[in-house]
């Protein structure tokens, strides 16, 4: 319980919907509880609970018959500056708009990168892909975000 406030926030940047969020919410907390024999002690709850967050999200999907689409973007930009690789904050309603404008592969990553603050190797392991996807996500993510904050279309 102690995290359910953050999978909340993961949550609803991901569904843009507070009462999915709540439903996906209740379902990974139900799996959580369901599983906790599966759980190895010592290791990191949070990643645990985050990469059940992520699974759950994705069994929706595919119920719904949807699944995320990779979208290429015609131009990813200069690298981004690590000064200028500030974190995506809660109150910035521009940034959060823009966020949930952003491809959901993308946004998983950065979600949980910049927001959850989740190391890379941690972030494969919850989405279930190799590091450097991760890295290509966040940055094709971060480059889309900035473009959408410029006001240009991606």
């Amino acid at each position: 319980m102690p995290h359910a406030r953050s999978l909340y926030g993961t949550a609803l940047r991901l569904t843009r919907n507070p009462q999915d969020a709540e439903d996906l919410l209740q379902e990974t907390l139900l799996r959580a509880y369901r599983g906790f024999a599966s759980y190895r002690p010592g290791t990191n709850v949070r990643a645990w609970l985050f990469t059940i967050l992520h699974r759950v999200r994705t069994d929706v999907l595919r119920k719904r018959g949807r699944s995320p689409q990779t979208t290429e973007l015609a131009d990813d930009g200069p690298a981004v500056n690590p000064e200028h690789e500030s974190r995506l904050t809660a109150g910035n309603e521009d940034v959060q708009r823009a966020l949930a404008e952003v491809p959901e592969v993308f946004r998983s990553a950065l979600v949980l990168r910049d927001i959850e603050e989740f190391s890379y190797e941690e972030i494969a392991g919850i989405l279930g892909v190799p590091v450097g996807t991760v890295m290509s996500r966040i940055h094709r993510g971060r480059a889309h975000l900035r473009r959408l904050l410029a006001g240009r279309t991606p």
